[in-house]
């Protein structure tokens, strides 16, 4: 028998099989329209940022923002359907599969899922925009880390509740305040005092590094410390959604 992480992930994407048509045009066409409507048609009256178009000065930003809210989205009612709906986690559970395989069968399917996303997206921004930065092949790892330190706490937040509104609450004041002020559209040194509210996102320091991959920008903190905040989400997110995880699976 495959081992049971694998079988997790296995179970995923063959679900996934149904999707993937959807989800893989999905992340065709949202990036191009945010290409065409912002970065073409804002852009015109933006002009240049930091020696750079404005519609090459966003596609860094739009990439992790993609990823970013796909997460957010993959880790909300999936997660609390399989405890509270279909109790799939607790059929798993039930045979030789652990907590922690759950939890890395999971954010492995969800990293394969961002991956397709971003490749999909890059081949967009070569046709469309272009890519000069041979830097750019590091923004699948990048992703991969935003969709780790997005997905974990979020998956424990959605294996903690019983009701779905509450991702409506998620939605409208974290992922779309977050998309609008972590840097993708405009720098956050613009927001004033505020910024310090960007920082604490998770989705800022993947927008500074992708930025500076894509672009060769210096980034505004070291890099280290962009890579050591994703990665402290993320472990957090694991510590939480395994305590999540151990008290729904007790139900």
């Amino acid at each position: 028998m495959a081992h049971p992480t694998i079988a997790v992930f296995e179970r995923n994407m063959v679900v996934y099989k149904r999707l993937w048509r959807t989800s893989v045009f999905a992340s065709f066409a949202l990036p191009l329209l945010f290409l065409v409507s912002i970065g073409l048609g804002v852009g015109r009256y933006v002009g240049d940022i930091q020696n750079f178009s404005y519609v090459e000065w966003i596609v860094p930003g739009v990439l992790a923002s993609t990823a970013f809210q796909m997460m957010i989205s993959e880790s909300t009612y999936s997660v609390m359907a399989a405890f509270k709906d279909y109790r799939s986690a607790h059929a798993a559970f039930a045979t030789r599969v652990s907590i922690a395989d759950l939890l890395r069968g999971w954010f492995l399917y969800l990293v394969v899922r961002v991956e397709i996303a971003v490749l999909v997206f890059l081949v967009v921004v070569a046709v469309g925009v272009g890519l000069s930065s041979p830097w750019v092949a590091i923004t699948p790892v990048l992703a991969a880390l935003l969709a780790l330190a997005t997905a974990a706490p979020v998956t424990a937040f959605a294996a903690k509740v019983d009701h779905d509104s509450y991702f409506e609450l998620l939605f409208r004041f974290v992922m779309i305040p977050a998309t609008l002020f972590s840097g993708v559209f405009f720098p956050v040194e613009q927001l004033g005092w505020l910024r310090v509210a960007a920082y604490v996102s998770p989705l800022w320091h993947a927008v500074e590094l992708c930025r500076a991959a894509m672009l060769g920008l210096p980034t505004s903190w070291p890099w280290l410390v962009h890579v050591a905040v994703l990665v402290a989400y993320g472990a957090a997110g694991w510590w939480w959604a395994s305590l999540t995880f151990r008290r729904r699976l007790q139900d």
